[in-house]
């Protein structure tokens, strides 16, 4: 168990019904990212001053700046793909397993509305609508952790955001699941290069 650190943060990346099994985009191994992580945070709470999650929130009349394919034109599922995690619909809402332990969250962010957006540092609070790292700032927050969802995109692209702002960053990869095998195995690598801390003992 983490010891308790006031000045480090949980981030929860994406962890919603359209990155599981079942949903619109995906992603294998996002079930049990999902109870993994609610578990996680109920033994280690004490160990962040500040939780926060994040999710993918996208306009439902628009292709969201060419994220999602236009109709009629395979995704690349690189730079784009399926329609996914519309606003207000199932697919956006947090997994069953976050829900219930969303009162142990601080802050929720929301990204992606009408942009490609896969930082959180490129989403808003949805209370008011600061940016991710103006709160973590304001917490008085040096230290984060990373876990969620996709690996080689959006926990990769938050946890690079959360080092070039100044904040030691870890991710605990094995609370993290990736869309690919080969791009998750670069993106670890490219982690690695940028001095971000890829850890795999947070089920130990």
């Amino acid at each position: 168990m983490r010891e308790p650190q006031a000045d480090r943060a949980l981030i929860i990346v994406d962890v919603q019904n359209d990155f599981c099994e079942g949903g619109a985009l995906a992603v294998a191994g996002g079930s049990a990212v999902a109870a993994n992580v609610a578990r996680f945070l109920v033994t280690h709470r004490d160990a962040y001053s500040l939780v926060v999650a994040s999710r993918d929130w996208h306009r439902p009349d628009s292709d969201n700046g060419g994220h999602f394919a236009k109709p009629g034109e395979v995704p690349d599922f690189s730079t784009t793909w399926p329609v996914h995690c519309v606003q207000h619909t199932r697919g956006a809402e947090y997994r069953p397993e976050i829900e219930q332990v969303l009162p142990m969250v601080d802050v929720q962010i929301v990204k992606g509305d009408g942009r490609p957006a896969y930082s959180a540092f490129e989403g808003v609070s949805t209370t008011d609508g600061r940016n991710l790292q103006t709160i973590l700032t304001e917490h008085g927050i040096h230290e984060v952790d990373v876990v969620g969802i996709a690996t080689d995109y959006c926990v990769c692209a938050t946890a690079e955001a959360a080092e070039s702002a100044g904040f030691t960053t870890s991710v605990l990869e094995d609370l993290c699941a990736g869309v690919d095998a080969h791009t998750t195995e670069v993106k670890v690598h490219e982690m690695h290069e940028e001095h971000i801390h890829v850890r795999t003992d947070a089920l130990v």
